[in-house]
């Protein structure tokens, strides 16, 4: 197995444009935007705010060591020597044992000697899911969906402003309703035209250019399915939330499923990490722990909105 490397494409996007629209032109691009980029970090925090971590060495890097451990699936410690000692670092899986498990880790780094170390006897590896994978595809969905809502939503503000059309016969009219306009703008109560401004029958030569505003208008429903996103997003990586749609009354039991449903998949994040917590500690005399910063509860009362 090789590192994999979360924080950058492989090719920029442009060369991206190049190599799918050759294959397929209608392409929605939605990978590798700024506003995809936002929503993606902005979930990766709010993913590994959900465990209390405790423990840490002073000259261990904690932010280092989460994103790691999330961003790639796993992270090695070991004793790199005597000037930084015991230390976390990401690496390489490689070898396998009689499982088809990674028997070895290569660890490199600047700084220090390129090694491969064997797991579990000269290094402990913690890892996040049974197959060492990161969370990087659930936040990569949900950042994918709520880039795509934000800019639906901003194409239709932009799609509801409303504007008044001028029938001009030469620029001089250009200018005058300009003018007429700009005063109308500022709330001046009386504004006096030419009346070369009307046409033949004395009737203005503007009307209102605008659309089906009410019908139109679809930005409060865009933000109610983003805070269902997020809501989903938080029923995948254990943030207890009631993840349904606004009722007068919820029942316990409607409650209380949601919440199984919360904590299940990070039960198993905080099994997979504890296990490697606990060789870690035993092998190098440390004492990390985790836990949850706040437990999804299975017990509780109606909830009444």
């Amino acid at each position: 197995m090789s590192t994999r490397v979360f924080n950058d494409p492989p090719f920029d996007y442009q060369q991206q444009n190049i190599y799918n629209a050759s294959r397929s032109p209608s392409t929605v691009h939605v990978k590798n935007t700024k506003l995809r980029n936002f929503f993606r970090k902005y979930l990766f925090q709010r993913a590994i705010s959900v465990f209390k971590w405790e423990g840490f060495p002073k000259s261990w890097d904690k932010d280092y060591f989460l994103y790691t451990l999330y961003g790639l699936g796993y992270i090695a410690i070991f004793n790199s020597g005597a000037k930084f000692g015991v230390i976390p670092q990401n690496g390489a899986l490689t070898g396998y044992n009689v499982f088809y498990r990674p028997s070895d880790i290569i660890i490199t780094n600047p700084l220090l000697p390129t090694r491969t170390l064997r797991i579990n006897v000269d290094c402990a590896v913690i890892k996040l899911q049974p197959d060492y994978s990161s969370i990087m595809d659930i936040v990569g969905f949900y950042a994918d969906q709520m880039a795509l809502c934000a800019e639906a939503m901003g194409i239709n503000l932009v799609n509801v402003k409303s504007g008044t059309v001028f029938g001009a016969k030469d620029k001089a009219s250009a200018e005058s309703y300009k003018k007429m306009f700009d005063q109308l703008s500022e709330g001046d109560p009386a504004v006096v035209i030419d009346k070369k401004l009307l046409d033949e029958q004395g009737k203005p030569t503007w009307f209102t250019f605008s659309a089906d505003i009410k019908n139109g208008y679809v930005a409060s429903d865009i933000l109610s399915d983003m805070r269902k996103i997020v809501s989903m997003f938080d029923t995948e990586i254990g943030i207890p939330n009631a993840n349904t749609d606004k009722r007068e009354r919820l029942n316990l039991d409607e409650v209380n499923s949601n919440n199984v449903e919360t904590s299940t998949l990070c039960e198993l994040w905080l099994d997979k990490i504890r296990e490697g917590l606990e060789v870690a500690n035993n092998m190098f005399n440390l004492s990390l722990s985790v836990d949850w910063r706040v437990k999804p509860q299975t017990k509780g009362s109606v909830i009444n909105e």
